[in-house]
């Protein structure tokens, strides 16, 4: 297992993916395309100088932390790179959570300072109040509404504040082992984990899986489907592009599939990254390969949650080029386990990815024989420091210099891993955590429900979506217009993505001795249900 042998021990993350493209003569380069705007890494350099000089201005200090609620835009990158400049730490936030999501997160990173868009402030200002260590909220008013009135915090024009700041600027002198970002995990309770990335952490992934798999270089064009608060769209968007002096496009809104293949098609990427529920969709939209011509694109790449063999078969046959799946996480900042351009396996994760090491194991720890299903572990220098405030979950998660992925595997003779699913119940639903204990707490707050289970089932493209079966209270009849109502409930206090796709009604449900719930029958119970339907 390697390290990044160019890492010094002095390392400021922000100065080597900005300034260094600037000192080697790329000052004119086009960095970022967000719709018609063109910046260039000189530009960039600029606005990250001006962020840090921003945040600095507005009271945060070193280590502290800065949330980014913003959607894939210039000012996400000053944001995120400006605060690492400083010696602070970025928190780049899901936007597409719920208002005591972000109470949750805020109260949790103790964050001093939200940099939020007026798109997404009502996401944001009904909890602002309550929290007791954000002191400033400065507002990007993305959509030209003006500033919000009537805060109970301070609030700032951000662009008015950049405006002010000087484009010059000294990093602060972090050490390669410094905090420099957090990303926020989803936990089996529900309750996500901040996790704790160090400044080499985004160097080392683009040594690994941007130079040795994606074959990633300056001439390349990157647009990621997945945004840039995820793991995956972050290296995809930003580091990996900014690593070797490349171009990113940035798309701001949602990734609809005919909205996202006409992006593709007219800024003509060369790397395209997606999940696979995402390229499924693309594939249902009418005519796609005759209206849409992706010819540009020399590789496509896949995470977030296995990508079927169909998929990447019919996908190939509609648009021409390879898509190469793989498994990463938030723990390991990106991809450790990759199929290659030219050795792909459909159906499988690939193999290891240079720089990491991984093992299965069973139940005591001791490595399975080939062939054999146990717990997938993982070792690498981009691995995570651990989670703030959560002593025993990181204890349980970070062993030594193991991770413990949470993922069930096997490896077959040629070095291909095979993933068999979760060893916990949690669901990946179109590349993003869902807890189904969290959904059913959710449900069983409806006056109508007594009990609830939720499962995690397979759709007609092998995708996973949440199945929800619920037993009424006394004095309940089930109707489909109850099944509808208490899918709308579900959205109106979770993150839209978390509802149940179908949900079914029961007299009981299936348990063991000791009340637990027998999800493995709820989910015979839904592959019956498909089964019926084809």
């Amino acid at each position: 297992m390697a390290a990044v042998a160019h890492v010094p021990e002095s390392f400021n993350a922000a100065q080597y993916f900005v300034d260094r493209n600037v000192e080697q003569g790329r000052a004119c380069k086009v960095a970022v395309e967000f719709g018609e705007r063109r910046l260039t890494y000189g530009d960039v350099l600029a606005g990250v100088n001006r962020c840090a000089n921003a945040l600095g201005s507005l009271g945060l200090g070193l280590e502290q932390r800065v949330t980014i609620l913003l959607p894939d835009c210039p000012d996400f990158i000053s944001c995120f790179f400006g605060a690492m400049k400083l010696g602070a730490i970025a928190v780049p936030t899901n936007t597409l959570l719920k208002p005591h999501d972000y109470r949750y997160m805020l109260e949790d990173s103790r964050a001093r300072v939200l940099v939020v868009s007026t798109a997404l402030w009502p996401s944001v200002a009904p909890i602002v109040g309550e929290l007791h260590h954000l002191s400033v909220v400065a507002i990007v008013d993305d959509a030209r509404t003006g500033m919000p009135a009537g805060a109970p915090v301070a609030l700032v024009d951000f662009h008015q504040v950049l405006a002010a700041a000087s484009p010059e600027f000294t990093a602060y002198a972090t050490s390669k082992d410094d905090a420099a970002f957090w990303l926020y995990s989803s936990g089996t309770t529900g309750f996500p984990k901040g996790t704790i990335h160090l400044h080499h952490d985004m160097a080392f992934c683009c040594e690994t899986f941007g130079k040795h798999v994606l074959g990633i270089n300056e001439s390349d064009r990157t647009f990621s489907v997945a945004k840039l608060f995820f793991a995956y769209g972050l290296g995809n968007a930003l580091y990996f592009p900014f690593g070797v002096g490349a171009t990113t496009i940035l798309h701001p809104g949602r990734p609809l599939p005919e909205v996202v293949l006409e992006l593709a098609a007219t800024s003509k990427p060369t790397i395209f990254y997606a999940v696979p529920t995402a390229y499924a969709a693309m594939l249902d939209v009418a005519d796609g390969p005759a209206r849409f011509d992706l010819s540009s694109v020399r590789l496509g790449v896949s995470a977030g949650e296995a990508l079927p063999a169909d998929i990447y078969r019919r996908w190939k046959a509609a648009f021409g080029f390879d898509i190469i799946d793989g498994i990463g996480s938030t723990e390991a900042a990106h991809m450790f386990i990759s199929n290659r351009p030219g050795a792909i396996k459909p159906g499988s994760s690939g193999q290891i990815v240079e720089g990491y090491d991984a093992r299965i194991v069973d139940a005591d720890g001791n490595d399975v024989p080939v062939g054999a299903t146990g717990r997938l572990q993982i070792a690498g220098d981009s691995i995570a420091a651990g989670y703030w405030n959560r002593h025993e979950k990181t204890k349980a998660t970070f062993l030594g210099e193991w991770l413990d992925t949470g993922d069930t595997y096997r490896l077959d003779e040629d070095g291909y891993y095979w993933y068999a699913g979760r060893s916990d119940d949690m669901l990946k639903v179109g590349g993003q955590w869902v807890s189904p204990v969290e959904v059913e707490s959710t449900l069983i707050e409806h006056p109508a429900v007594l009990e609830a289970g939720v499962v995690g089932v397979a759709d007609e493209h092998d995708l996973i979506k949440p199945v929800a079966y619920v037993v009424l209270r006394r004095g309940q009849a089930p109707s489909d217009g109850l099944a509808s109502e208490l899918q709308v409930f579900v959205k109106d206090r979770l993150a839209q993505f978390k509802y149940p796709r179908e949900l079914h009604f029961l007299d009981e449900l299936p348990k063991t001795a000791t009340g637990k719930i027998q999800r493995f029958k709820l989910r015979e119970l839904s592959r019956n249900e498909l089964s019926k339907k084809k």
